[in-house]
C-alpha cells in the first residue's frame, strides 16, 4: 500500500466561550495572534492533513497549530508531504526517521517537527485501518470511555468572569477545570467556585514569569491546592528555572513547547516537573508520545497530554490516553463551535472512542468546504 496524496486543509471554525462581556483594550497581549487561549480570538485553527492511499484508504492527522499554522503550511508542502509520495505505509517507520534526519537542521522544534508530527499521525491512522482495529486497541489501550476535563480560554484575569465560567463549567458536570489566567485574584476567584471538595483546578499561564515572579506567585497560591500550575516561567526551556518553581510546593507541568523527546528527557532527567504534558502535533506524532510515556513511567512522573486542539489531533490524544490510568483526563477547550465539525466536539465530561479502525475521525465534509481557509494537495 502506498502513499498516493496529501491534500493539507486549513480550517478555522468561528466559536463562542460564554462571555458576554466585550474584550476590554488591556487585556490583549503581544503574543494573542500565537496563544489559542487569547480573549481576543473568535475563531480557532485546525491545521489538517488527508493522506490516502492507492487503496483508497484515507488516514487523517493534525499539525501544530492555531497562529502559526501559515508557517507549518508552507513546511508541509514545499518540504515534508513530498517527501513521503510514493512510499510505502508498510514502510512508515523508516520513511519518519528518513524524513527526520532530512530536516535536522531546522532543528528539534517548530514548523518540520510539527509537520511530521501530522504525518505521523495519520500513518497510525492508516496502520490501525490496516490491522482492521481502533488505534487504542493497536496501541495496547483497552478501554473506549474517558474522563474530560474542560480547559477554559482567557477570560482576561476578570474575577468576576472567572469565577461566572468556572461556574458554569461545574454546572455542566466537570469537575476537573483548567484556567489560562494570570492573576492571583482571578485565581482565588475561580477556586471559590470549585472547591477542593468539589474538583480539581488546574492553571496554565503560557510562560510568563521570571523565576523569582514565578516563586513568589507560586507561593501566593499555595493555599489554593492546585493540581498544577502549568509553564510558570520565561523562557519555557528553562529547565533549572522550572525545578526552582517546584521546590516551593506548588506541583509544575510542562512539556508542550519541549524541544522534542530530548527536550522531555532533559525535564525528566532533572527532576524540573511533577507532570509532563507532551503535545502529540508538536512533538513528533503518536511515535514520540510513546516514547514519551516510556520515559516518564522509568522516571515514575505523571504523563497528562496536552491538546488544545478540535481535529484529529484531539483523537490521537484521546487514544493515547487509553494507554494512561484512569485518572488521567482528555482535555477539551471549553468552547461552543459556530458548527461541529464531527459530533463528538459537543464535548460532554466523558467522551467515547469511535468504535471503528482507525482513529475513527470522520468529519462533515460540508463544514471543511465552508470554513476552509487554505488547502493544498500534493501528489
Amino acid at each position: 500500500m502506498n502513499i498516493r496524496s496529501i491534500e493539507i486543509l486549513r480550517l478555522s471554525i468561528p466559536f463562542t466561550a460564554g462571555s458576554e462581556r466585550p474584550q476590554q483594550p488591556n487585556q490583549a497581549k503581544d503574543d494573542d495572534a500565537f496563544n489559542a487561549a487569547s480573549p481576543s480570538h473568535r475563531t480557532m485553527q485546525s491545521l489538517m492533513l488527508k493522506v490516502t492511499t492507492d487503496t483508497g484508504k484515507v488516514g487523517w492527522g493534525e499539525a501544530f497549530g492555531h497562529g502559526s499554522n501559515g508557517v507549518t503550511f508552507e513546511a508541509l508542502k514545499s518540504v515534508v508531504a513530498p517527501l513521503f509520495i510514493g512510499t510505502r505505509l508498510e514502510d512508515r517507520e523508516l520513511t519518519l526517521e528518513k524524513a527526520r534526519r532530512a530536516v535536522h537542521g531546522f532543528g528539534s522544534t517548530g514548523a518540520m517537527v510539527y509537520a511530521l508530527s501530522g504525518i505521523d499521525i495519520a500513518l497510525w491512522d492508516l496502520a490501525a485501518q490496516s490491522a482492521d482495529m481502533p488505534l487504542y486497541q493497536l496501541l495496547g489501550g483497552t478501554r473506549r470511555t474517558l474522563e474530560v476535563y474542560a480547559s477554559l480560554v482567557s477570560y482576561g484575569n476578570d474575577p468576576d468572569e472567572v469565577r461566572r465560567q468556572v461556574a458554569r463549567a461545574r454546572a455542566q458536570g466537570f469537575r476537573k477545570i483548567k484556567l489560562h489566567e494570570t492573576r492571583v485574584e482571578a485565581i482565588e476567584a475561580a477556586r471559590e467556585a470549585l472547591p477542593v471538595s468539589a474538583g480539581e483546578l488546574m492553571v496554565d499561564v503560557n510562560c510568563p514569569w521570571s523565576v523569582a515572579q514565578a516563586q513568589s506567585i507560586a507561593e501566593r497560591l499555595l493555599n489554593l491546592e492546585l493540581t498544577w500550575l502549568e509553564e510558570p516561567v520565561w523562557p519555557p526551556d528553562d529547565v533549572a528555572g522550572l525545578a526552582e518553581v517546584r521546590r516551593v510546593g506548588v506541583p509544575v507541568s510542562a512539556g508542550e513547547n519541549a524541544a522534542g523527546v530530548e527536550g522531555i528527557k532533559a525535564l525528566l532527567e532533572q527532576q524540573a516537573i511533577d507532570i509532563v504534558q507532551p503535545s502529540v502535533a508538536k512533538i513528533g506524532g503518536i511515535g514520540a508520545m510513546l516514547q514519551v510515556f516510556a520515559l516518564a513511567k522509568h522516571h515514575r512522573v505523571k504523563v497528562v497530554p496536552h491538546c488544545f486542539y478540535f481535529g484529529p489531533g484531539l483523537l490521537a490524544v484521546a487514544h493515547l490516553c487509553t494507554l494512561l490510568t484512569p485518572d488521567v483526563a482528555l482535555e477539551v477547550p471549553f468552547i461552543e463551535f459556530e458548527r461541529l465539525l464531527y459530533p463528538a466536539l459537543a464535548f460532554k465530561p466523558s467522551m467515547e472512542l469511535p468504535r471503528g479502525a482507525g482513529l475513527g475521525f470522520s468529519p462533515d465534509v460540508q463544514v471543511i468546504e465552508d470554513y476552509c481557509v487554505d488547502r493544498a494537495l500534493i501528489e
